[in-house]
């Protein structure tokens, strides 16, 4: 019985070995480990892509979601309205300003903010929106940027988990007023460390972006702002060059494997299957179903189902078991059990299938073969 893991990285550096070791000896070689020409290069290569003129790389997707909110001098006393079921960097880095995170409940079929309820959390203190494109599913932007408009709020993108994804055929991180990316390993486009940027149409956005993240500086030794060091690194610059590439072949593929899950699962009653939004060009980074049957004498089948695939050789992984609003670090924002019933619902149904372009048709069947076997039974 083979073991089909939730992504296969090294069956990804395979494909692409001798270009990727080629790009890393060189960049060791040029002595230039901080910024030079190919980082520069690649945020020329990446902005192109999102069909944006400006993209100022970073250390994380973290700081890049933090360096965005910086630049709208979003901090103590402002709000920013985002989804309760995501990583905590969309919520921390809005409390890393002095900000303060108000959510929103999400929708049950596309996991991504209920624009329907979007306007009920929008107060006088409310400076910005951030839409998380979750699972590689774009936000309906055509919505959310109407309602921005007339609130005249802004829209910061996370982007981490759709590099190369579309709404109405613009690329994510080219419609809000910012955008921004991680490059962490498991992402579409996935470093071999730590990574992320921002991007935007905004000149003077991108330097006060690029400012920040330089310690606030412009020149060397001279600070206007009050900045953080988030740069990133020359290797993983050069690993990046190359990877994109290959990006939209590799998002291709996973759109294929997520029609192949599609046409096997289909039949399987108890489990509900994701689906692409109409307008949107879904990227897949996970493969996300919800399961609906439950069992007696469990505490939570769906935690069972996950041991029970396990046994057979199928890795999945549960994005996400705890909500943001009820997280330990925000309590004091004074959110109860029950305050958005759609995502604590979720929390317990959610699981990600084995995800990622190299999966073979043989492993999905392996995939729907247990996935039946354990629901039967």
């Amino acid at each position: 019985m083979n073991t089909i893991p939730p992504v296969d990285l090294v069956r990804q550096y395979k494909l692409i070995s001798e270009e990727v070791d080629l790009a890393i000896l060189n960049a060791v070689r040029s002595g230039r480990y901080i910024g030079g020409d190919t980082v520069s290069d690649f945020e020329q290569q990446f902005s192109q892509y999102v069909g944006v003129p400006y993209c100022v790389s970073c250390n994380s997707g973290s700081d890049a979601l933090y360096l965005a909110l910086r630049a709208f001098n979003i901090g103590l006393g402002d709000e920013v309205v985002t989804s309760p079921f995501t990583f905590i960097a969309t919520a921390e880095s809005i409390s890393m300003t002095g900000a303060t995170p108000v959510f929103v409940d999400i929708d049950r079929t596309t996991f991504n903010l209920n624009i329907d309820l979007l306007e009920k959390a929008i107060t006088p203190r409310t400076k910005a929106i951030i839409p998380v494109h979750l699972f590689g599913q774009p936000v309906n932007m055509t919505q959310l940027m109407d309602i921005a408009q007339r609130h005249n709020l802004y829209v910061i993108e996370d982007c981490a988990q759709a590099t190369g994804a579309k709404w109405e055929k613009k690329k994510v991180g080219s419609i809000g007023h910012i955008g921004c990316f991680s490059f962490f390993p498991t992402k579409n486009l996935g470093a071999c460390g730590d990574g992320g940027a921002v991007t935007t149409n905004d000149p003077a956005l991108a330097d006060t972006i690029r400012t920040i993240k330089e310690h606030g500086s412009r020149q060397r030794y001279y600070h206007d702002l009050v900045g953080i060091n988030s740069r990133l690194d020359t290797i993983q610059a050069a690993i990046l060059q190359v990877k994109l590439r290959y990006l939209d072949l590799w998002n291709q593929q996973r759109r294929i494997a997520a029609q192949r899950y599609h046409k096997l699962l289909k039949s399987i009653l108890e489990i509900q299957l994701p689906q692409e939004l109409s307008g949107g060009y879904h990227v897949w980074n996970q493969y996300t179903i919800l399961v609906k049957k439950k069992k007696e004498k469990t505490e939570n089948f769906r935690n069972y189902l996950q041991k029970e695939l396990q046994k057979q050789g199928v890795i999945s992984m549960i994005y996400y078991p705890i909500p943001l609003h009820l997280q330990n670090v925000y309590q004091s924002l004074g959110y109860k059990v029950g305050a958005f019933p759609v995502t604590e619902n979720a929390i317990y149904e959610v699981l990600s299938l084995p995800m990622f372009p190299d999966i073979s048709f043989k492993e999905q069947q392996q995939v729907y073969y247990a996935l039946k076997e354990c629901l039967t039974t």
